[in-house]
């Protein structure tokens, strides 16, 4: 008899904690609308985005230039104090 209870008093808290959880539901949008767009132009945006790309690529294609053509020089300096 007391398992079938403790079964039960485990069924009803289950349901108790599952609705007191759906309790906090809620069907809203999670901020107001508003006409306005995040961006103003998608496609400037995307032309803005492929310059900086191409220039990106400009500079590591001379970077790797100068890594291999073997004139580069590394000077380390250590910071006074040390």
């Amino acid at each position: 008899m007391s398992k079938c209870l403790s079964r039960w008093a485990t069924l009803v808290a289950l349901n108790v904690a599952c609705l007191g959880v759906l309790g906090f539901y809620r069907s809203t949008d999670a901020a107001p609308r508003s006409d306005n767009q995040p961006f103003a132009n998608a496609v400037e945006q995307r032309m803005e985005m492929i310059r900086e790309l191409k220039q990106m690529n400009a500079l590591l294609r001379e970077q790797n230039a100068l890594l291999r053509s073997g004139k580069l020089q590394v000077v380390v300096t250590l910071p006074q104090g040390s």
